[in-house]
């Protein structure tokens, strides 16, 4: 919904034949995306990418970034810290 239109029809008659808007989902490498997520038709993901669970990405999300939420916004970029720490502060012993 970019551009404010809705990916499947909203015209009676449209839904009565069944009609609608298929739009490719463009994911990048090295991304998560939690349970329950669901992604919106024409949405770009980019590389090195976390989406939280149960969020509902509407529009196109950066790379080396988290996002959560519905709608679905970035909450902050991945840093060098995240290679240290995950979990409300644990040293990772990766």
């Amino acid at each position: 919904m970019q551009d404010g239109r809705l990916y499947y029809p909203t015209d009676p008659d449209s839904r009565r034949k069944q009609a609608q808007y298929n739009l490719p989902v463009r994911v990048g490498n090295k991304i998560r995306i939690g349970a329950g997520a669901i992604i919106l038709p024409g949405v770009t993901i980019g590389y090195n990418f976390v989406i939280g669970a149960v969020s509902v990405v509407t529009k196109d999300v950066p790379a080396n970034a988290v996002a959560v939420g519905n709608p679905c916004r970035v909450l902050r970029e991945i840093s060098e810290e995240d290679k240290l720490y995950y979990r409300k502060g644990e040293i990772s012993d990766l």
